[in-house]
């Protein structure tokens, strides 16, 4: 029997017996628990296992904002003080494997996916709970539990490879910053400086597009240039392989375009010694792609003319958890990926279950639920019918948003993009 905890109820009891009782220096300190642990299953179920543990030397996450509130994700990682069971930590996420189990293919096939998590170094024994979200009632059952003892010889505490590290950008403490890392894949050690320059030019774009050139002081950008053997990703439907670092390619779950790597380990090796709070992984080709999963990581590609816009797109998802708003494009997943009798996690799609929840206050005075999409409404806040890959049942905020065709950001995500900002450079939010 599984075992069910609605992290809705957590929330509401944490908010009411006052979460900024956790107080980071009396349980943490300032470094990093790695868990890497698989995710395995089919459409059908899926089950966690531990695979190693790490020490790691720096944490750059958030050292106020501890619980987080926002509900969003297909997993969540908790920590428990052991001794009385107190959540003094949680956060979020999504995986690439979440994405696989609604395909066609997990419905014949079980597989196996290794995931990573970072969490901040526990000062004394500590529970540590992975939790995964049903689509069927989108509550989040437990899928592992484990007792850390910090203190143990089973913690791997080795240095790992130390990569070229460029600050982009630099302003300050990076607990009360959004750390933003890219990570170089296919490009080879003779393409360092290209690599580096593609980063500075992707930081630009990122703050020049509203609301981040607002909030451009609360953000250090790395760059971290890893050295691939190959120049290029792999393009596996035309029969083109590259050995890289990163193990990225196009045509997940078939699809030509999505550009992505099941290779978490690789990455987190590779920003052991770096503050991270948000991935973006630079492939070094002119090929149109991307992929981007909500604190997980993005991706994108260096050369493309497109790029620009869909580094921002892609970076919406793995950084706000801002859902796809289009709705007539080819993707890999049924129409089981949203419950229609349920009301999604992400911010800024509604199938109208629980639209309280999310921009009912944006919405100009009288504005029709649902909106027709004419002269009268087509420019302004409403909720206009078809999103989340679905013309039917799912509604998005506006009519043209960059999570729909690359046109600027709506209120209601730029609203979930500056509480993220918050969030993670320790404001209430």
């Amino acid at each position: 029997m599984k075992t069910k905890m609605s992290l809705l109820i957590l929330f509401l009891f944490v908010a009411s017996s006052g979460y900024t009782q956790v107080r980071f220096d009396d349980w943490f300190e300032k470094k990093s628990l790695r868990i890497d642990f698989a995710l395995s299953g089919n459409s059908g179920y899926q089950q966690a296992a531990l695979q190693q543990l790490r020490e790691e030397p720096v944490w750059g996450g958030p050292a106020e904002n501890l619980i987080d509130r926002f509900y969003y994700g297909g997993y969540y990682v908790n920590l428990y003080d052991k001794a009385g069971k107190q959540l003094i930590y949680s956060r979020g996420f999504n995986t690439l494997f979440e994405e696989w189990r609604s395909t066609e293919q997990a419905k014949s096939e079980t597989q196996s996916w290794t995931n990573s998590v970072s969490v901040p170094f526990p000062q004394r024994e500590i529970i540590v709970e992975i939790t995964g979200r049903d689509r069927s009632d989108m509550q989040f059952h437990t899928l592992m539990t484990l007792e850390i003892d910090p203190a143990s010889i089973f913690i791997d505490r080795s240095r790992l490879k130390e990569n070229t590290v460029t600050q982009v950008q630099y302003k300050g403490d990076p607990a009360s910053k959004v750390d933003l890392v890219f990570i170089a894949e296919g490009y080879t050690a003779g393409e360092e400086k290209k690599f580096e320059a593609d980063a500075g030019k992707f930081a630009e774009s990122l703050f020049h597009t509203p609301p981040f050139d607002t909030r451009r002081d609360d953000f250090n950008v790395w760059a971290v240039a890893l050295a691939s053997e190959d120049s290029g990703t792999d393009i596996s439907g035309k029969g083109v392989f590259k050995n890289t670092a990163l193990n990225a390619g196009y045509y997940t779950f078939g699809v030509d375009r999505y550009l992505t790597t099941p290779d978490m380990k690789s990455i987190r090796d590779a920003v052991w010694n770096v503050p991270c709070d948000a991935i973006f992984i630079l492939v070094n080709t002119g090929m149109y792609g991307g992929g981007g999963m909500y604190n997980f990581y993005a991706m994108g590609t260096s050369d493309n003319a497109r790029t620009p816009v869909v580094f921002v797109h892609e970076f919406g998802h793995s950084f706000a958890g801002l859902a796809d708003e289009y709705f007539s494009s080819e993707v890999a997943y049924d129409e089981a990926f949203y419950n229609l009798e349920k009301e999604p996690w992400e911010p800024n799609i509604t199938t109208l279950i629980d639209f309280d929840s999310k921009w009912k206050d944006l919405l100009p005075a009288h504005t029709p639920i649902p909106t027709p999409l004419n002269d009268t409404y087509k420019d302004k806040p409403g909720v206009y019918e078809g999103g989340g890959y679905l013309p039917k049942g799912i509604y998005r905020p506006v009519d043209h948003c960059m999570m729909r065709d690359y046109a600027p950001f709506c209120p209601v995500c730029s609203k979930a993009i500056l509480r993220m900002v918050d969030f993670l450079t320790d404001k209430p939010y």
